[in-house]
């Protein structure tokens, strides 16, 4: 879960159940449902803690200096700061809920003016049902987690291809060259 919230792709959708089916599976470990939560939460912290750290350091700089070979353009980061002064701490919530858009939101809000510990704050907020969510499912799940193991493996064909067409789009509109506004053409103006 830490993993995830650092902005590597490690899917919380399939820790967390999994985690959750071991209440079931295995009760010589005594997990309680709500503990996990706790666990998987706070993990989302200190992941998101890593990467807002990180772009708070070296963000802007970075992207400055590297977004070019990244796709990131500059106005992509400016898009990024209204972003966070208009919605902040609402956006580090609801992100949270959000699959792919959690686990990257942290690096552009360290990047932005927003306090850390409130951002940790909300993404905790945000992070604790829906790992509460996930590890409950598990529980539902259960004895049938190698039969669910074999229905993700079939999906996994048809979110990998969404994928690759998102990333195609995405691909094809960064590097299409950054249209310039059009100046606006000045007649003169005759008085009557």
């Amino acid at each position: 879960m830490t993993l995830e919230s650092a902005c590597l792709p490690v899917p919380s959708e399939a820790v967390m159940p999994f985690a959750g089916s071991l209440i079931v599976t295995d009760p010589s470990r005594h997990l309680n449902l709500y503990v996990l939560a706790l666990v998987g939460a706070l993990a989302n912290v200190a992941g998101s803690a890593i990467a807002f750290w990180a772009g708070r350091v070296g963000g802007k700089r970075f992207v400055k200096r590297f977004g070019k070979y990244l796709l990131i353009r500059d106005a992509d980061v400016e898009k990024a700061d209204r972003f966070f002064h208009k919605y902040g701490y609402a956006a580090a919530f609801l992100s949270r809920l959000l699959p792919i858009v959690r686990t990257y939101i942290s690096l552009p809000a360290g990047t932005s003016d927003i306090s850390f510990r409130r951002f940790a704050l909300y993404t905790f907020l945000g992070a604790y049902p829906f790992c509460l969510l996930l590890a409950w499912a598990g529980t539902k799940l259960g004895k049938h987690w190698e039969q669910v193991h074999v229905w993700l493996d079939k999906a996994n064909v048809g979110v990998s291809i969404i994928l690759v067409a998102l990333l195609a789009w995405w691909l094809w509109h960064r590097l299409r060259p950054e249209r310039r506004p059009s100046s606006v053409s000045q007649t003169p103006q005759v008085d009557a």
